[in-house]
């Protein structure tokens, strides 16, 4: 996955000044289009959480739609109160009822920061833990995947994928086994920004997988022709990376306002749409969008809920976002 906020350090530290540090309310005023007053909580939304099955998961498990992404926005190094600042993000998401929190070795120091975080939290029981293998040498995966799991702090991962295929042919059969002993709950593959879409879809063809991750959004639609209804024949739970293509795409609606038809689909912000559009997709299991904000992690968890596009409200939404 690659970033959905492309912040720098520098940036990142003004922005935990504009949010009220790591204590940010709830009643804070998102800086997005259509989007003050921000969603209440979890408690005030309506119904329950959406959730979606995992389709080969053995127990019927189910994920809501809407997880969090840990790309530049987590990768925050040994600072005190960047740290407690995704903490306080981290806290936000499992209060609004999140559970699916992605990560890789590749994304440099966010690995530790969820470790700390989860550590202050009290490992939260609902917790689903999704990481990858991230290295060109098979033989060397083992060890990296022992190090991901120490910088967790977790017994072990719910979902490892291969980062952008790398070295699947490698890597897979070292999942599967960890699999089938125990010590791992699915094996995935990612890509992301449209690359690799031939090799995607040959393994997942060939290989038992349970998960895939690809980009998609309400402008990057390639997936829709062949990837999504293959996962579906194939039972393959797909996670949907770059939601708000690193954030330019929240940038672009910002030109219009908030349609008066989102209503209709429990929106209270252009980022809700833009993320009902990805979850409303029968194939997709969960968006992973990254935040440093706890106002805009509730604002996305609060996607999960509410009613959800049909798919004349998809191409609506598309067409919307088309011609802003």
């Amino acid at each position: 996955m690659h970033r959905d906020d492309a912040l720098t350090r520098r940036t990142f530290l003004a922005s935990l000044a504009a949010a009220g540090a790591a204590g940010a309310a709830a009643a804070l005023c998102p800086a997005r289009a259509g989007a003050c007053p921000g969603p209440g909580p979890a408690s005030a939304r309506p119904g329950p959480i959406l959730t979606r099955p995992i389709p080969r998961s053995p127990t019927g498990e189910t994920l809501p739609l809407v997880g969090l992404g840990s790309w530049i926005t987590f990768n925050v190094g040994d600072d005190v109160v960047a740290r407690d600042s995704c903490t306080g993000v981290m806290r936000a998401f499992f209060a609004e009822g999140g559970r699916l929190i992605d990560s890789s070795p590749m994304y440099g120091s966010s690995q530790e920061v969820i470790g700390y975080g989860l550590r202050k939290l009290g490992y939260p029981k609902q917790l689903f833990s999704a990481d990858k293998v991230w290295i060109s040498d098979g033989e060397k995966g083992p060890g990296q995947i022992a190090e991901s799991t120490r910088r967790w702090g977790v017994p072990h991962f719910d979902l490892l994928q291969v980062h952008n295929v790398m070295s699947w042919e490698d890597h897979l059969p070292t999942l599967f086994a960890m699999k089938k002993a125990g010590r791992l709950g699915y094996v995935g593959i990612t890509t992301s920004e449209g690359r690799r879409h031939g090799e995607i879809e040959k393994i997942m063809r060939s290989e038992p997988i349970d998960f895939v991750q690809v980009t998609y959004n309400a402008v990057d639609r390639e997936v829709e022709e062949r990837i999504l209804p293959l996962a579906l024949e194939r039972r393959i739970a797909v996670i949907c990376n770059r939601p708000f293509r690193r954030g330019s795409l929240i940038q672009r609606v910002a030109r219009a306002p908030l349609p008066a038809w989102a209503s209709e689909i429990d929106c209270a912000s252009w980022a809700q749409v833009l993320l009902k559009f990805i979850v409303s997709h029968p194939a997709v299991a969960c968006a992973i969008p990254a935040t440093t904000r706890v106002d805009h992690v509730r604002e996305n968890v609060g996607a999960s809920y509410g009613r959800l596009p049909d798919e004349s409200m998809r191409r609506r939404i598309a067409d919307e976002v088309a011609k802003i």
